[in-house]
């Protein structure tokens, strides 16, 4: 992942500036019913769909009815919730008095949820690159997407599994799996919104 992640903070930065252009064309327009009633449909089809409408409806003039701009957003904010999630793991991994173990399985959090970054920012660049489904290299591009997200989602349920031992206080098991979840179910959403591109084009 190395290629990957050489290039995340400027992507993060991207990623951040796309999601605050979206807020600000949301403060600018009144969402409208269809864009709504876009956004609640296509949330239907989510893992999680309570989540999906929370993060997505506050995006909705700007996304419109675009099944495109509805990934993006979903993506983006996706890498934002990510992002916050290694962070909060880098913080307990300095907590001073853990067990080596636990010590070892928040590094390998980390370094699973640096992937998913890495993963889940490769997949924003190449969503910007996929045209209309009438274009040659469509599906190639959405592929691409889809191996990505899928990939990401895989190191986050990593992270969770790999603090399943019972050397783990409950803090630690609490705390962590919680962010690690929420980021995954964020990912999984965009993932779902990701996979009905090639039908909604």
């Amino acid at each position: 992942m190395a290629k990957a992640t050489s290039s995340l903070p400027l992507l993060l930065l991207l990623s951040i500036f796309c999601v605050a252009a979206a807020a600000a064309s949301v403060s600018a327009h009144t969402p409208s019913k269809s864009s709504n009633s876009f956004i609640l449909g296509s949330c239907r089809e989510t893992r999680y769909p309570a989540l999906c409408l929370k993060s997505l409806l506050p995006y909705a003039s700007a996304i419109q009815t675009s099944p495109q701009k509805l990934a993006q957003t979903a993506l983006s904010l996706s890498l934002n919730q990510a992002n916050s999630t290694k962070a909060f793991v880098s913080k307990m991994n300095k907590i001073k008095g853990q067990k080596k173990l636990v010590q070892e399985a928040l590094k390998d959090c980390l370094d699973e949820m640096e992937d998913s970054m890495g993963r889940l920012g490769q997949s924003i660049q190449e969503l910007r690159s996929l045209g209309r489904a009438s274009s040659p290299n469509f599906q190639w591009h959405l592929s691409n997407v889809q191996t990505w997200v899928s990939a990401a989602l895989t190191d986050d349920n990593t992270c969770i599994d790999g603090l399943a031992g019972p050397a783990y206080t409950e803090n630690v098991k609490k705390e962590v799996k919680f962010r690690v979840a929420n980021a995954a179910r964020a990912t999984s959403n965009a993932l779902a919104l990701i996979n009905r591109l090639g039908g909604d084009q």
